[in-house]
């Protein structure tokens, strides 16, 4: 990071968050904390309390298992609920591989271990299962009306 003392990292952190949402250059969601830790290379407790203090000064916020997003944007549904419509939208059939872990982390720009929340709860709704060659594949497609 730079010279300064590790009690102010996580201020000069939240201050480069800060202008890059000002400037426009972050306009929805940030960065995953761990791509924030290789960037800043800093720890994940350092993360944590930039983030918290943009959080509570109302520039940011959070949503459980979908990430950071500046304050008024992005979309909040649970990403287990975006990859279920991205199911429906790209007119999967039965069979198909599903996407990796990489490709979901990529198109919804989430951690992984968000993804592996959502998979497991696909897994548990029986839409999708490991099939031959390591790769996940459609087992069942979700209704129209949003559950599964």
């Amino acid at each position: 990071m730079t010279n300064h003392s590790p009690r102010g990292t996580y201020l000069t952190i939240s201050e480069a968050l800060r202008q890059k949402i000002e400037k426009g250059k972050i306009s929805e969601g940030l960065p995953s904390e761990a791509e924030l830790m290789r960037t800043y290379g800093v720890g994940r407790s350092t993360i944590g309390r930039a983030l918290n203090a943009l959080k509570a000064d109302g520039v940011i916020e959070s949503v459980q298992g979908a990430g950071w997003y500046v304050a008024g944007t992005g979309d909040r549904r649970p990403l287990v609920e975006r990859v279920t419509e991205l199911l429906r939208a790209e007119a999967t059939a039965v069979g198909d591989t599903f996407p990796s872990e990489s490709e979901l982390c990529e198109t919804f720009g989430v951690s992984r271990t968000a993804v592996r929340s959502a998979i497991a709860q696909l897994e548990g709704q029986g839409l999708i299962a490991m099939g031959p060659g390591r790769r996940r594949q459609v087992r069942a497609l979700p209704d129209e009306s949003g559950g599964s």
